[in-house]
């Protein structure tokens, strides 16, 4: 289990082992979302893979990461060491 919240490196090493192995599932909010903003998967993932820690809010008992990029902005919540959903993604404008 994960001890919550994750400092910034801790984060980014989790992400990118759960973007080569684990599981990445998306919302259904977040797919709304991304479509509204033209956003691929793919560049939900390299988001994740790429961008910098931005942050985090425990909401509904649940810890919610911000990742952002120049140009996109990922929140992600982990459901275990090796699984992650994506809760929402957007385009910055």
């Amino acid at each position: 289990m994960l001890d919550e919240p994750l400092d910034d490196p801790v984060l980014r090493r989790t992400l990118r082992s759960i973007l080569d192995s684990g599981e990445l599932r998306i919302s259904r909010h977040a797919y709304q979302e991304m479509d509204n903003d033209n956003l691929t998967e793919q560049d939900v993932r390299n988001c994740l893979w790429a961008g910098r820690p931005d942050g985090c809010d425990l909401e509904r008992g649940t810890w919610r990461y911000r990742v952002r990029t120049g140009w996109i902005v990922v929140v992600v919540a982990f459901r275990s060491e090796t699984q992650a959903v994506i809760v929402t993604a957007w385009r910055e404008r």
